[in-house]
């Protein structure tokens, strides 16, 4: 279910990456797209603990069955599926958008030996930003736009969003609250049921039993709401899989899910 790695080990949704050059790219701009096709068939992004709240109400989260399990926000329950898109790459309903997928196709990226040093880059596969672009401008006489600017700033708002996401997964796992997650979902009529798994949840039972200074903390650092933003979240799967029966995307049951 969770989405691995991607072979090119480039981060999800980016098929290549350069940094952002006043001279190389001194006359591109961004241009409008009239949908989101680089989310099609993308059934899962990575959503920060700034956005637990908004995003619990729309999508399940769940933690990918990782060395660093990442939080992610479910948009389909099995890979290739997003039930959110219409065949134009539109947002089929009015949903909240994580800012994973609002700063694509841009990104700050490591290009040196030191990880404090960050550079502005961006997927130019994508049709977002191109030679042509004329909504907005990336530079004006060499220098950023005001635009690039606020691109940047954005970029490094969600870099810091990102750390803070670390360090509640870290403490997560120091605690020894994320376990193997399954869902089982049966549909009316089957006689077996669909079973998902691959993907990490906490563990609503070693949370009980933490002890009372250690409850007192996570509720007075705000672990405790992120924690139940996500267990709550979970609900949402058989919405999903309701999605997904009416597309008449299920995998056969049985299969790897």
């Amino acid at each position: 279910m969770a989405t691995a790695p991607q072979a090119t080990g480039l981060p999800i949704l980016y098929r290549d990456l350069v940094p952002l050059s006043s001279t190389e790219h001194a006359g591109w701009g961004t241009k409008t797209l009239d949908g989101a096709h680089f989310l099609k068939g993308q059934h899962a992004v990575p959503v920060t603990v700034d956005e637990f709240v908004q995003v619990q109400r729309h999508f399940p989260i769940i933690f990918a069955d990782a060395e660093n399990p990442v939080p992610l926000a479910l948009m389909g329950l099995n890979e290739g599926v997003n039930v959110f898109l219409d065949d134009n790459g539109k947002f089929s309903e009015r949903v909240y958008v994580p800012a994973y997928v609002r700063r694509y196709p841009f990104m700050l990226a490591q290009l040196g030996q030191n990880p404090a040093e960050l550079s502005l880059c961006f997927d130019p596969t994508s049709d977002a930003v191109a030679p042509d672009g004329d909504f907005m401008k990336l530079f004006d006489n060499g220098e950023p736009s005001q635009g690039t600017k606020d691109i940047l700033q954005f970029c490094e708002q969600f870099e810091q969003s990102a750390q803070r996401t670390g360090a509640f997964v870290k403490e997560l796992a120091d605690l020894d609250l994320l376990m193997d997650g399954e869902v089982t979902i049966q549909p009316e009529g089957a006689a077996q049921p669909h079973i998902y798994r691959g993907f990490k949840m906490v563990n609503e039972e070693k949370l009980r039993d933490l002890r009372g200074d250690q409850l007192r903390k996570m509720m007075q650092n705000g672990m405790i709401t992120l924690i139940q933003a996500h267990i709550f979240s979970l609900d949402l799967m058989r919405e999903i899989y309701g999605r997904q029966a009416a597309l008449g995307k299920l995998p056969p049951i049985g299969a790897a899910a």
